[in-house]
C-alpha cells in the first residue's frame, strides 16, 4: 500500500501540528515496514528532511497555503497515486485520492474571536468541505468528536477517536540539572510556575498573569516565577502588556518558541505547570508536564477533564480566584503536589505514540482496502488449427 501525508508542518513551528504529523511518522516507520509512505513537506521548512524516517519519500510543497491547497498537493497526487491522503483540517481543492482527515477541534467554529478573522473564515469553509469529502474524520478526544458531530453531521461511523500523546523526548530528569541549564540559558533566578502555548487568546496567559498576581501578593512568601514558553503571535502584545502593567512584571518571564530540547528542561524545572486555556481539542502539554513527573493544575473545560482524568487541579479559566488556588494548594502543600506528580506519571503511561500511530494505520489500511479494484481483464484462449 501507498500512504500520504500531508506533512507541510514539520520544520515550520506549527506548535500542535507539528508535534502531531512528525510522531505520526516516526510510529508509522516503527510499525509498518511493509507499506510506501509518501511525506509532502514545506519547500521553506528548516530542518524538515531529518525529521521524516529515513525510508519515507520526501515531495516537496509551497509554504504558501493557498499554492500547496490549490496546486502543489493535487499535482503531487496524480504523478505518486497514493491510496490515500491524509491532511490536517483541510484537503487539496482538487483531490484525486480518498481523504482521511485530522481534525483536532473546531475552535474556529466555536469560538471565532480566538483568531485573525481571515482564519477563522477560511477554516470554517475549508473543513467543512473537507469533512464532507473525507473517507475518515480522525479526532484526539470524544469531547472533539461531540462537537464536531453536532456541528457538521457527517456519519458518526466514519469519525474515529484516536488520542494522541506526549513525544516520549519528555520525562523525568535531573530536576537540578534542569533548574541549572534553563536558568543559565535564560536568566531565570527562581523557582518558577510554567505555562505552555502560544500567545493566543484561547490560551488565556491574560488571565493566568492576573492569577499569578493576586497569588504573589496574597502570599508575599512565595519566592516564585511565571515562565510563559509559548510562540509570539499577532496577540502576543496584548499578553506582554497585561504583564507589563502587573504588580509582578519583573516576576514574568517570556522565552518565545522553545525546542523539545529546551521544553524538556523547562517542564522538570518547573514546581508545577499551569494550563488555563478556555478551550482544547486534546491539551498536549497536560500529558507533556506529567510525563516529566511535575504537578499540573489545569482548566475543567473542553477535553482538558477528559485527558487529565483525576491527575490535574481542574479550575474555571474564568475565574481567577479558582486559578490561585490551584496555584496556591500545589506550590504549599508538598503532599499534594507529589501526590499529583505520582498520578500525573501514571497517567501520562496510559497515552503513547505507538498506540496512536497503530489505531491510524489500522484506518488506512481500512479505507485503502474499501477502494473499488479494477476488474481484471479476462484471458482469452486463442486456439490454433
Amino acid at each position: 500500500m501507498r500512504f500520504s501525508v500531508d506533512a507541510h508542518a514539520i520544520g515550520r513551528h506549527l506548535t500542535g501540528n507539528e508535534v502531531y504529523i512528525r510522531n505520526l511518522l516516526q510510529g508509522f516507520a516503527k510499525l509498518d515496514q511493509s507499506s510506501e509512505f509518501i511525506a509532502y513537506l514545506s519547500q521553506s521548512a528548516s530542518g524538515a528532511e531529518t525529521a521524516v524516517p529515513e525510508r519515507f519519500r520526501r515531495r516537496y510543497v509551497s509554504a504558501n497555503c493557498l499554492k500547496r491547497l490549490g496546486l502543489d498537493l493535487s499535482s503531487r497526487l496524480r504523478e505518486d497515486l497514493p491510496d490515500l491522503l491524509h491532511v490536517q483540517y483541510t484537503a487539496p481543492i482538487a483531490c484525486p485520492s480518498p481523504i482521511v482527515v485530522s481534525v483536532h477541534d473546531i475552535s474556529f467554529l466555536e469560538h471565532p474571536e480566538y483568531f485573525p478573522w481571515f482564519r477563522a473564515l477560511q477554516l470554517r469553509v475549508t473543513v467543512r468541505r473537507t469533512i464532507q469529502r473525507a473517507a475518515r474524520v480522525i479526532t484526539p478526544s470524544e469531547f472533539s468528536r461531540k462537537r464536531l458531530l453536532e456541528a457538521y453531521h457527517p456519519d458518526p461511523e466514519k469519525v474515529s477517536v484516536v488520542p494522541i500523546a506526549m513525544s516520549p523526548t519528555f520525562r523525568p530528569v535531573s530536576r537540578e540539572g534542569a533548574f541549572r541549564y534553563v536558568g543559565e540559558k535564560y536568566d531565570i533566578p527562581w523557582p518558577f510556575v510554567l505555562t505552555v502555548g502560544d500567545l493566543q487568546p484561547r490560551k488565556n496567559q491574560i488571565g493566568l498573569i492576573r492569577a499569578f498576581e493576586q497569588l504573589v501578593v496574597e502570599n508575599p512568601q512565595l519566592p516564585h516565577g511565571l515562565v510563559v514558553v509559548g510562540k509570539k503571535t499577532w496577540f502576543a502584545d496584548h499578553v506582554a502588556n497585561a504583564a507589563k502593567d502587573s504588580r509582578v512584571a519583573d516576576r514574568i518571564i517570556f522565552t518565545g518558541f522553545v525546542d523539545d530540547v529546551d521544553l524538556l528542561q523547562f517542564y522538570n524545572a518547573c514546581d508545577m505547570m499551569a494550563f488555563p486555556s478556555f478551550y482544547e481539542g486534546f491539551g498536549l502539554p497536560i500529558l507533556e508536564a506529567m510525563a516529566c513527573g511535575r504537578a499540573v493544575a489545569c482548566s475543567n473545560t473542553s477535553s482538558m477533564p477528559e485527558v487529565a482524568n483525576a491527575a490535574a487541579i481542574l479550575f474555571d479559566p474564568e475565574n481567577t480566584g479558582e486559578i490561585t488556588r490551584a496555584m496556591k494548594d500545589l506550590l504549599l502543600n508538598a503532599h499534594l503536589r507529589t501526590r499529583m506528580e505520582r498520578l500525573g506519571l501514571h497517567r501520562a503511561s496510559l497515552f503513547t505514540w505507538e498506540r496512536t500511530a497503530q489505531k491510524t494505520l489500522e484506518i488506512y489500511r481500512e479505507v485503502a482496502g474499501a477502494i473499488p479494484q479494477p476488474e481484471p481483464t479476462p484471458v482469452v484462449s486463442v486456439s490454433h488449427r
